[in-house]
């Protein structure tokens, strides 16, 4: 299996990843089927990359159809150990404004019965998740983010509201997140951070906020044709600061207890788990049950 270091998910707006060398497809299929598209690996600032689009080439996949677990699984099988993802967002407080960058540190959950866990099945875990993001890893795309932008804002920390979709918000819905003190809005980057944690994976988002959603007095009917001028505008920027992002965190040994988010969470008695299941989850438990 080829190896990455560092994993790229790109959401809307963001179909492929410029400056990529040695560019090759790989196709894959996992224990929970094929992925939202083929893995484009290459190198980037010197470093092996694995590039993804979320909803597929030509964005042919709505949120509440995403493979989450074939794409973070898949990224696990590449060797990759950090993740770097983007997608669109709609602001819910003023200070945010359509194309800044906010990099959250927390999530809440407004999904509904979508596949978050790769557990189950004779095998239970799990993880703890009061810091849903790798902090290390925010460190780098906020330091990045201040090197490589000048007409940008880039904002540190907040909550991620992930909401069901694919409609928008109605105005209520919208008021209520607000009262509740949720920063953005979005349909997609939850699971992903759950996938990641279990896979043992590092994890950060770069959220490009590109409406007001719909609470905002004075932007109050978000469109798609909205939506997709401010992400034009915000694309260079993000590909921008993800490959600074992917030029200093090349060859940094990671520190952080991403890498061993496992160690305490699996309950299940080694000798209690079928074999089926740890032939599954191979690449994520099989250093555990050797």
């Amino acid at each position: 299996m080829e190896q990455a270091k560092i994993g790229i998910i790109g959401g809307s707006g963001l179909y492929q990843m410029e400056g990529l060398s040695d560019v090759r497809e790989v196709s894959l299929d996992t224990p929970f089927g094929k992925p939202s598209d083929n893995y484009i690996l290459g190198t980037l600032e010197g470093q092996s990359v694995a590039f993804l689009a979320r909803h597929g080439r030509g964005h042919k996949l709505q949120p509440s159809e995403l493979p989450f677990r074939a794409n973070i699984y898949g990224m696990k099988l590449l060797g990759v150990e950090r993740i770097i993802s983007a997608s669109a967002v709609g602001s819910l407080q003023e200070q945010y404004a359509p194309t800044d960058i906010l990099i959250p540190d927390q999530f809440f959950d407004r999904t509904r019965g979508r596949q978050s866990t790769f557990f189950g099945g004779g095998i239970v875990a799990h993880i703890t998740f009061a810091h849903p993001v790798c902090d290390a890893l925010c460190d780098v795309l906020e330091a990045a983010g201040k090197t490589v932008t000048t007409d940008i804002t880039i904002h540190r920390g907040g909550t991620y509201c992930c909401m069901e979709g694919p409609a928008f918000s109605t105005l209520a819905e919208s008021r209520l997140y607000r009262s509740w003190g949720m920063d953005v809005i979005g349909m997609t980057n939850l699971q992903e951070a759950k996938l990641a944690r279990e896979a043992e994976i590092c994890y950060a988002t770069m959220a490009l906020v590109t409406d007001y959603d719909c609470w905002h007095p004075d932007h109050d009917d978000v469109t798609v044709e909205m939506v997709i001028e401010y992400l034009n505008k915000n694309a260079k920027n993000a590909q921008q600061l993800i490959r600074e992002a992917v030029r200093v965190v090349s060859g940094q040994e990671r520190t952080c207890k991403c890498g061993s988010a496992l160690k305490h969470a699996v309950l299940t008695q080694p000798g209690a788990i079928p074999a089926e299941a740890k032939q599954r989850l191979a690449a994520i438990v099989g250093k555990y049950f050797e």
